[in-house]
């Protein structure tokens, strides 16, 4: 065995070292500007975010994709069908994540989402006499695919007609209700305006517009100079609206469309992030706890040992001086 490699132990001499070799007060200061930091930042996680700084600058935009090449097909009514009673269903197949709008005489007629299973169903009135019924799908970029199968169907409420009947023709008694809303995007909180055009008939209306989420909007119009409502929805979600007009000599008209309602406005954008930040200080304080009960153990300690090595060394030997 080498002789430096020999061990030998230190010799106590009860002594107190001149110079301690922890630093309390370096720790202690340390322990003050990790306290501050940290409480700035519970303060910062805690203040709600307001939106885009004044100095930020966002920009979003739209990149057109292919407009759909699948059309929607009409199954009921069937070609040729008679009817005497408003409103009819409108149904058959369309693709998947598209709009479909139903128009007659190449008036709008509804608007309803494309479902899952990749069927819709709208109910709609009818023009006295033919009506051509054609279904379209738009994309969220209102872009149009191309048309369904046509549907020649009638309505003889009153006599035959000669021919289709359109919104600017319709002989003084018939009722139509029109609007160019198609379909309207919103956002939660956010009023969202629809146009609606009450047309023939016979002053004064009432109109009853159903939002689609438990509510209805009542008007009452003395004229057919178009007018606008209005409506705020409360949660995102896609919303069938319909409108039904009747005037003075109880004729009956009735409109539905889809209302788009993006829940991302009003969603609060810092919640990941506010969750982020809660879970980092529901670790960040306990340890930060942990290291002040480490630091203040170890100073008690080292008290408490200075205090047993004096009392040891008194009894040890009175003469040392410690």
């Amino acid at each position: 065995m080498l002789s430096w490699l020999k061990l030998s132990h230190h010799r106590h001499t009860l002594r107190l070292r001149p110079r301690e070799h922890t630093s309390y007060l370096l720790l202690g200061v340390m322990l003050l500007i990790v306290g501050i930091a940290l409480t700035t930042y519970t303060a910062f996680a805690a203040t709600p975010y307001n939106g885009p700084e004044a100095s930020s600058v966002g920009l979003t935009g739209i990149m057109p994709g292919v407009a759909p090449t699948v059309a929607a097909t009409i199954k009921t009514p069937t070609n040729g069908q008679h009817f005497s009673t408003i409103p009819i269903s409108v149904s058959g197949t369309c693709p998947s994540n598209v709009l479909v709008e139903v128009f007659k005489n190449n008036i709008f007629a509804g608007s309803t989402p494309c479902s899952g299973a990749g069927i819709y169903s709208i109910d709609t009135d009818l023009l006295y006499g033919q009506n051509t019924l054609v279904a379209r799908v738009y994309d969220a970029l209102n872009q149009a695919g191309p048309d369904s199968n046509s549907v020649v169907v009638y309505y003889d409420a009153a006599p035959a007609q000669p021919g289709a009947l359109t919104s600017l023709d319709l002989g003084g008694s018939q009722l139509v209700l029109n609007t160019d809303a198609v379909f309207r995007g919103t956002f939660p909180g956010q009023t969202m305006t629809v146009p609606i055009s009450v047309l023939g008939g016979t002053p004064p209306y009432a109109i009853n517009v159903q939002w689609g989420d438990s509510t209805n909007s009542v008007v009452s119009r003395n004229d057919n100079v178009s007018f606008t409502t209005n409506h705020v929805y409360n949660q995102a979600g896609t919303y069938e609206d319909s409108i039904q007009a009747t005037d003075s000599k109880g004729r009956v008209a009735f409109l539905s469309f889809a209302s788009i309602v993006n829940g991302q406005s009003n969603v609060d954008s810092t919640g990941v992030v506010s969750s982020t930040k809660t879970n980092q200080l529901l670790v960040l304080w306990p340890l930060y706890a942990a290291a002040i009960a480490v630091v203040v153990s170890y100073f008690v300690g080292e008290k408490r040992e200075k205090r047993v090595l004096k009392l040891h060394g008194l009894l040890a030997n009175p003469q040392v001086k410690i």
